[in-house]
C-alpha cells in the first residue's frame, strides 16, 4: 500500500543538503585525503634522496600532536600552575589561554605545498622582480655539517622579500621554518604561511604565559632538528644598516642546549642585499617618526599606486627589473664548538649570566653576518656619490670613484658582487637604477645627487657602511 507524502520545499532542500554532506564526508573527503597523502609521500621520498639537510620527523608530525605535546610540556604546566595561583584564576581558564597560544604558534607544515607550489611561486616572483644571484657559498663547509645537526640560518632583514628569496635559494638544501610577525596573520594568508612551516610570533607581547609557550615550542623544534631561519634584528632595518641582535629566540634555542649531546646546533650567517628595497621610503619615515605607523589603507593605496605605475611601464615597454638581489652564505658556526672553546654550559648559568653570554655570541654572529653581506651595484654607486654629495661628476669621474671603492673593499676581504664579471657594466647598472628613480639627476653629462633624496641614497650606502668602518 502506497501513499503520497508531501513535504515543504525547504524540508526537501535540507534533506538533500544533508545527503550531499554525508556522501561528501563518507566518500569524497576520504578519497581526497588519500590522494593528497599519496602525493605528499611521493614528494617526501624524492626530497629525502635529494636534500642535503633532511626533513626531520618533528616537522612532519601532525599539528594536533605537536599542540598536545606543547600543552602538556612540564615547563608549560608549571607556568600554568604558577599563573593560576598568582592571579587567582581557575586552572581550566588558564589552560584555555595557553591552548589558544599553542594553536597560534604551531605550524602545519605541508611538504607538497612547500616544494611544489611554494618553491615555484617563490622562484617566479623573485626572478620576475630581480636578477637573483647566489654570490658566495662554501659548499665544502656546508657539506661537512653533521646530518643530525639542527641548522639555523642567521639572516639580515632588509625587505619582506627576504622570506621569498632565502626560501627559494635554500630549497635545494632544506625546508626552512621562519618566525613570522603579526603582519602575516591576515585571513587565508596565515593558513598558507603556516602550511609553509612558519610559526607566528607576537614580538611585543609581555604575556609570561605566551612567552613560555613560544619558548618551549622553539626549544622543542630545535631539539627535534627543525631547520630554522631567523632575522635576529627583530624587524626590517630602518636606516639600511645592520641593527643589534635581539636575544629572545637565540636564548630559547640555546638555554637548554647540551654541548655533550648527540645533536649540535649550527648557525649559518646569510647576507642579503638589493639594488632596490620596496619598503625603503616607509622605513626611513618610521626611523624619523617611529610612533607614526602607516595605516592599512595608506599602505594599500601606495602599494596599488606602485603596481599601477609599473604596469604602465610594462605596457609601454619601458619596465626594467629592480636590479640585482644577491645572497651570500657564510661559514657555519657550531654552538657545541663555540661553547666548548669557552668552557661554557648555558644550562648551568643564572638568567643574567646566560643572557650576557648569549649577547656575546649574538654580537660575534652579527659580525660574521656583516662580513658576508654583498656589496651590490646601487650600494657601491650610492656610497661613491655620498662622499661628496654636492659635487657634480662626469660618468668617467663617477666610475673612477666606484672603481677605487671596489678595490678598497676587495683589499679588506669584502664580497663585492660584480655582475657578468664586468665592473663597467656593474657601475652602469647602479647608475641606471638611481637615475630611473630620479635620486640622481643628469644634466650636461654631469651626475648630481638630488638634495632631497640624500637620506634615501644613504639608506643604500648604509648596507655596506659597516664593512668600510
Amino acid at each position: 500500500m502506497t501513499r503520497e507524502v508531501s513535504l515543504p520545499l525547504w524540508v526537501a532542500a535540507v534533506v538533500a543538503a544533508l545527503a550531499a554532506w554525508a556522501a561528501l564526508d563518507r566518500f569524497l573527503i576520504p578519497s581526497a585525503r588519500w590522494f593528497l597523502r599519496r602525493r605528499v609521500n611521493r614528494v617526501l621520498e624524492e626530497l629525502n634522496t635529494r636534500l642535503r639537510i633532511r626533513i626531520p620527523p618533528f616537522k612532519l608530525t601532525k599539528r594536533q600532536v605537536l599542540i598536545d605535546r606543547l600543552l602538556y610540556d612540564p615547563q608549560v604546566q608549571d607556568a600554568v600552575e604558577a599563573y593560576a595561583r598568582e592571579n587567582d584564576m581557575p586552572r581550566a581558564a588558564v589552560m584555555d589561554r595557553v591552548r589558544l597560544s599553542a594553536r597560534e604558534i604551531v605550524p602545519a607544515f605541508n611538504a607538497y605545498l612547500y616544494f611544489r607550489l611554494g618553491y615555484r611561486a617563490g622562484r617566479a616572483v623573485a626572478r620576475s622582480l630581480f636578477r637573483v644571484r647566489l654570490g658566495y657559498v662554501d659548499e665544502e663547509l656546508l657539506a661537512a655539517i653533521p646530518e643530525n645537526a639542527t641548522v639555523v640560518f642567521w639572516i639580515n632583514h632588509r625587505s619582506n622579500m627576504d622570506y621569498i628569496l632565502v626560501g627559494y635559494l635554500a630549497a635545494e638544501r632544506t625546508a626552512l621554518s621562519y618566525a613570522v610577525g603579526e603582519w602575516a596573520r591576515i585571513g587565508p594568508l596565515q593558513t598558507l604561511i603556516r602550511s609553509m612551516g612558519a610559526y607566528f610570533v607576537r614580538r611585543r607581547s609581555n604575556d609570561p604565559l605566551y612567552r613560555r609557550v613560544l619558548e618551549r615550542y622553539v626549544a622543542m623544534a630545535t631539539a627535534g632538528g627543525v631547520t630554522q631561519a631567523i632575522f635576529p634584528e627583530g624587524g626590517l632595518t630602518r636606516d639600511g644598516g645592520l641593527r643589534e641582535a635581539k636575544l629572545g629566540l637565540v636564548d630559547y634555542m640555546l638555554k637548554n642546549f647540551d654541548p655533550s649531546g648527540e645533536r649540535d646546533v649550527v648557525f649559518i650567517p646569510v647576507g642579503i642585499n638589493y639594488d632596490r628595497v620596496f619598503e625603503d621610503r616607509t622605513q626611513l619615515r618610521l626611523a624619523a617618526e617611529p610612533e607614526n605607523l602607516p595605516r592599512a589603507g595608506e599602505v594599500l593605496w601606495k602599494s596599488l599606486g606602485f603596481m599601477l605605475r609599473n604596469a604602465r611601464l610594462v605596457l609601454t615597454n619601458r619596465w626594467h627589473r629592480f636590479g640585482y638581489a644577491c645572497v651570500n652564505f657564510g661559514r657555519p658556526v657550531s654552538a657545541r664548538a663555540y661553547l666548548r672553546e669557552r668552557g661554557l654550559d648555558l644550562r648551568a648559568l643564572p638568567r643574567e649570566a646566560r643572557f650576557a653570554e648569549i649577547g656575546v655570541f649574538a654580537r660575534e654572529m652579527m659580525r660574521k653576518l656583516g662580513d658576508v653581506i654583498p656589496a651590490v651595484p646601487v650600494a657601491l654607486v650610492a656610497t661613491a656619490l655620498l662622499r661628496d654629495p654636492e659635487r657634480a661628476m662626469s660618468e668617467l669621474e663617477l666610475k673612477g670613484e666606484v672603481f677605487a671603492l671596489s678595490r678598497q673593499l676587495d683589499e679588506i676581504g669584502a664580497h663585492v658582487y660584480i655582475p657578468r664579471g664586468d665592473q663597467d657594466y656593474a657601475i652602469a647598472v647602479g647608475i641606471r637604477m638611481l637615475t630611473l628613480r630620479r635620486l640622481v639627476a643628469v644634466a650636461d653629462g654631469l651626475y648630481r645627487v638630488n638634495a632631497a633624496d640624500v637620506p634615501l641614497l644613504r639608506y643604500y650606502a648604509n648596507s655596506i657602511r659597516h664593512i668600510l668602518e
